[in-house]
């Protein structure tokens, strides 16, 4: 298991210099954010990702996860969306999967995570299930095809927010390439216990984001240790089940500080692991 912090705390440096600055603080992994500022798909060639493939290695930093949820170089933290009304926006959605998928391929990064549509701006759930099935069965072939896993990340306000909503959505799945991208604290915001969510899910759990949640729920990342989220009870369920895959630590709000915020999450959570047996 490597330890990773997301780039996208750090949209204020390119990407170049967000992963210099995770390498320094001490972390083994890195998770990138397939956007701009950083690994935004169109941007990069062949060419330029034969280097950032030797610059990882040369800072000893592995590729935990790709991080393919947000589209700013196009839309917002949400859209374009699997389940937009418009043919031509899901396409922008399906197009840029495919991507990531072949890079991470590059990368020999082994997932990347991806948004399960919405918010729902009342659509039916009916039909939004429908559109994130149909976009999903054009981007499976070449999961299966590439070995790179594709998880559905459950967030508050979306199309799947919750452990029930994911098993209802993953009997409908055949593929083992679909998992899920397990977030601590959107289950937490979601009013259920992350410990137990992810023994309910763990069949299907391809990567970890961590962060901590205030006693509100409110979805607001906090840096680990700053929160109320049971961290030492999630690392111990996920030592008893057995799980061995990444985890990274996602702190997007934390662009002012995010170096800082990667330190003081790395100095929180290294007892924890190491006290849960990892």
């Amino acid at each position: 298991m490597t330890l990773g912090y997301s780039t996208n705390a750090f949209t204020r440096y390119t990407l170049a210099e967000a992963l210099r600055q995770i390498a320094a603080i001490g972390y083994q992994g890195v998770e990138i954010m397939c956007d701009q500022p950083h690994l935004y798909p169109p941007a990069y060639d062949a060419h330029q990702l034969r280097n950032l493939g030797r610059e990882l290695r040369r800072l000893g930093l592995k590729v935990t996860n790709l991080n393919s949820f947000t589209l700013f170089a196009v839309g917002d933290t949400y859209l374009p969306s699997w389940i937009e009304p418009s043919p031509e926006r899901r396409r922008i959605r399906i197009d840029h999967t495919r991507a990531c998928l072949n890079i991470a391929k590059e990368l020999n990064c082994g997932s990347i995570s991806v948004p399960p549509g919405g918010p729902l701006n009342g659509m039916g759930r009916k039909q939004a299930m429908s559109l994130f099935l149909e976009g999903l069965e054009m981007v499976i072939p070449l999961a299966e095809a590439l070995d790179v896993m594709l998880l559905v990340e459950p967030e508050p306000d979306l199309l799947i927010e919750r452990t029930t909503e994911f098993l209802e959505f993953i009997r409908n799945i055949r593929s083992p390439a679909v998992g899920v991208n397990f977030d601590v604290g959107h289950f937490f915001c979601a009013g259920e216990d992350p410990a137990e969510a992810f023994e309910a899910l763990f069949e299907w759990v391809g990567h970890v984001h961590l962060e901590d949640i205030g006693q509100s729920r409110i979805h607001q990342h906090l840096v680990p240790g700053d929160g109320v989220v049971d961290l030492g009870a999630v690392f111990r369920t996920m030592q008893r089940m057995g799980y061995r895959r990444d985890m990274s630590v996602e702190l997007y709000p934390y662009v002012n500080s995010p170096a800082a915020a990667g330190r003081k999450s790395l100095a929180h959570l290294q007892p924890l692991l190491e006290a849960a047996g990892f």
